[in-house]
């Protein structure tokens, strides 16, 4: 049981706190699951970028799914090695290709037609080969939320198969390309096991494909997006979710590369937040938190649900409230008609299943300081990232302010 009142005593609130014991189990788990396989866990970065999170999963044999070079730096920095680091992304800059080849990492993720064609131009400029790995667009519906899906048409990721295998011989042909995989992410929070299955088995007979050309590719990237509860949904085992990729592969011989990155962190993180004052207008009742939007942005932008739970109070006499925070927007809400108790001034609520998507996604709005963030192993806790102050916030403006 985690102590959320000593650690807000000890940290303040608002606060992120990561039960890195859970992170092990969850990594231990779909680890297993690819046993018998040759297989790459890359932990995708974006989900919680704390170098001390990224160093966790360095630890346990963990690579790296980076979607920007400071992903990249990162994960170098953790301690992530450079053969076990991919570079994804629909918008890679030259300067940030040309690190990634420096830097040697497994493989660039490619996503377009133009961007291979960059690739190419400034591995040549260089005098070397860049590994890259082309994501394909299957075209599969995942049944998730519309700005979470990324395997359509309509979205902006990847090329559809004929592109792709149009790139892919033109990698082979190059000095300055060596292409050794092939990627797809049909989208995150995945809940239903077939699209996932119809996905792979559209990407391994384009393997089959290449193959028969003498295009003979190592690594069969099934992207992450391995759904988890954040309320009630029904989840995918991660048993079936292996067995379900390992049976469109028969005949191949591939290191199955795996991108979790929610999975493994969002049911290990926790916000805490303290209660300022309760409000009723007319009807409607509110509690205001020192939490904001800038903290927790998931319920605004995705109206995602986080439960709530009220720390060391009977939850008895509920009725529904909205959750507000002191941001200037009237989107800045982290839950809407939750049924809570009667609440006072000081009183704590925890939003569960916040160690995805959280604090990354968090912002400065309205000159608010990012909250801190702490660790729990073995029963210790220990701060990871310090609360940010007014003197941090203007730090990169304060030289430029004019007499």
């Amino acid at each position: 049981m985690i102590d959320f009142q000593a650690l807000a005593k000890k940290y303040g609130t608002p606060l992120y706190i990561y039960d890195l014991d859970h992170m092990t189990r969850q990594f231990e788990k779909l680890k297993e699951a690819f046993r018998g396989r040759k297989s790459l866990l890359a932990y995708a970065v974006k989900a919680n970028s704390n170098l001390s999170v990224i160093s966790h999963f360095a630890k346990l044999g963990s690579g790296a799914d980076c979607v920007s070079i400071g992903e990249v730096r990162r994960a170098l920095l953790a301690g992530i090695p450079k053969y076990k680091i991919l570079f994804s992304g629909v918008g890679k800059r030259d300067d940030e290709i040309k690190e990634a080849i420096e830097s040697d990492i497994l493989y660039i993720n490619v996503e377009s037609e133009a961007e291979l064609g960059r690739v190419e131009m400034i591995a040549k400029e260089m005098s070397k080969e860049a590994r890259i790995s082309i994501r394909v667009n299957p075209n599969v519906d995942p049944k998730t939320h519309p700005y979470i899906s990324t395997g359509l048409h309509e979205n902006k990721f990847g090329v559809d198969m004929d592109t792709a295998k149009r790139m892919y011989i033109t990698a082979k042909n190059s000095s300055n390309l060596d292409p050794v995989g092939i990627h797809f992410h049909i989208g995150s929070q995945l809940t239903e096991l077939e699209p996932i299955k119809e996905a792979s088995e559209i990407v391994a007979d384009m393997v089959r494909s290449l193959a028969a050309i003498d295009i003979d590719l190592k690594f069969f990237d099934v992207g992450g997006g391995l759904g988890v509860r954040y309320n009630d949904e029904t989840t995918i085992e991660p048993y079936d979710y292996a067995q379900a990729i390992l049976g469109t592969l028969k005949g191949l011989d591939l290191t199955i590369v795996c991108e979790p990155g929610r999975f493994l962190t969002a049911n290990a993180g926790y916000f805490l937040t303290k209660v300022l004052y309760e409000k009723v207008n007319g009807e409607k009742r509110f509690v205001v938190v020192d939490g904001a939007m800038n903290d927790l942005i998931r319920p605004s932008l995705y109206n995602a649900f986080h439960k709530v739970e009220v720390v060391g109070k009977k939850e008895e006499n509920k009725t529904p409230a909205d959750i507000v925070g002191p941001v200037c927007e009237s989107g800045d809400f982290l839950a809407k008609e939750y049924p809570l108790p009667p609440l006072e001034h000081g009183d704590l609520l925890v939003l569960h299943s916040a160690g995805a998507y959280g604090f990354g996604m968090g912002s400065n709005y309205n000159t608010r300081g990012r909250s801190a963030e702490v660790v729990i192993e073995n029963g210790k806790d220990r701060l990871v990232r310090k609360r940010e102050n007014f003197e941090d916030l203007i730090a990169l403006e304060k030289e430029f302010l004019e007499a």
